[in-house]
């Protein structure tokens, strides 16, 4: 009986573990297989919450789970690579999206072209077989270069050139010129992509460089000097480039010039000196003597001559330009108007 009785007991404990697959519940959950989704309407139970928290919360989660899993086992089923494959329906939950579902991803210039006319792209080997080596070399990539160096061990030099010269270092300028290139026709037709203007400095070859792109090359490294250009010589028939500044050049703070000049320091520094001391203001000779000539004249016009009990100076004071004369306007009800006197100021209306 004892062994009878623990048997029950164990297979009573496995139940326990293995819950049944069938969930009650009082209202039917909404389920979206689709988005893997379930909702559950039903009331909390607020004393077993009260009670054991995590434990009810625990077996809440495992019986909503358990409905789920059911219906995923309804849908039509397929097996792939020894695994059982469920086939899920369109979602029909709508989530709120921040921004718009995402396009399809626009063809390049290249892929327009390859399209147009038809072009498919071949995978290149990675290995091909090389006679001249007699081994297999790589296409691209690592070590092809040193198979190029394998094959071509020895060059030629031309009649008509220097015969210590070092035909592999030509070689490597040569490529370095082309990259060079290269790299410049891509950077104009990233700027040409982008409607945007080619910077005014800079170096650009003899094939695509203008006039206008050397003379401003010239005048950026000239005034790249710490003197700002300012102790450079020009060359022989160079122009000047038109509407150029330093400023416009060479972006960031604003430089000077140095202070440093062909003037000699014991002489400089004597003319900073007489410039302290000299506390005496510059005389504009000209300005002076047009100053005393316009003093004289007012004077010669100020003088009183009677003449039937009228005075020139009052004539005089009409005349254009002579602001000391003009006749002085109303004060607008601050001041007394002289009765029987004759204003020769603007009439107000």
């Amino acid at each position: 009986m004892d062994v009878v009785k623990e048997i029950l007991e164990k297979q009573q404990k496995d139940l326990e573990k293995y819950k049944p697959i069938t969930v009650e519940k009082h209202l039917e959950c909404r389920v979206d297989v689709g988005m893997m989704l379930i909702s559950d309407p039903n009331d909390l139970k607020e004393q077993e919450l009260k009670e054991d928290r995590e434990t009810y919360l625990l077996k809440l989660t495992r019986d909503n789970t358990q409905l789920l899993i059911n219906d995923i086992w309804q849908l039509p089923t397929e097996r792939v690579d020894e695994c059982i494959v469920a086939k899920l329906p369109p979602p029909t939950t709508i989530l709120p999206r921040l921004r718009k579902v995402p396009g399809p991803k626009p063809l390049t210039k290249w892929e327009k072209f390859a399209k147009e006319k038809g072009l498919t792209k071949k995978k290149k080997d990675k290995k091909v077989y090389d006679e001249v080596l007699d081994k297999w070399v790589p296409t691209y990539g690592f070590k092809r270069s040193e198979s190029e160096k394998q094959k071509k061990w020895v060059l030629e030099v031309p009649q008509n050139a220097d015969p210590m010269t070092d035909m592999f270092q030509e070689k490597i300028d040569l490529r370095n010129e082309q990259v060079a290139k290269n790299e410049i026709k891509r950077m104009r037709n990233i700027v040409r992509a982008k409607k945007d203007q080619v910077p005014r400095s800079g170096y650009f070859g003899p094939e695509v460089a203008s006039s206008s792109n050397f003379l401003t090359a010239a005048a950026v490294a000239k005034s790249s000097t710490a003197s700002v250009g300012k102790f450079q010589e020009k060359l022989r028939k160079e122009k000047e480039a038109r509407g150029i500044g330093v400023k416009e050049l060479i972006p960031g703070a604003k430089r000077k010039a140095s202070h440093i000049s062909n003037q000699p320091e014991s002489e400089a520094n004597l003319d900073l000196i007489k410039s302290v001391l000299n506390k005496k203001p510059k005389v504009d000779i000209e300005k002076a003597v047009s100053l005393q000539k316009q003093e004289d004249r007012i004077e010669r016009e100020s003088v009183v001559e009677t003449a039937g009990g009228k005075t020139k100076s009052k004539k005089a004071g009409k005349r254009k330009g002579n602001r000391k004369f003009a006749a002085k306007k109303p004060k607008g009800g601050r001041g007394q108007k002289a009765v029987g006197k004759k204003s020769f100021g603007r009439k107000r209306r």
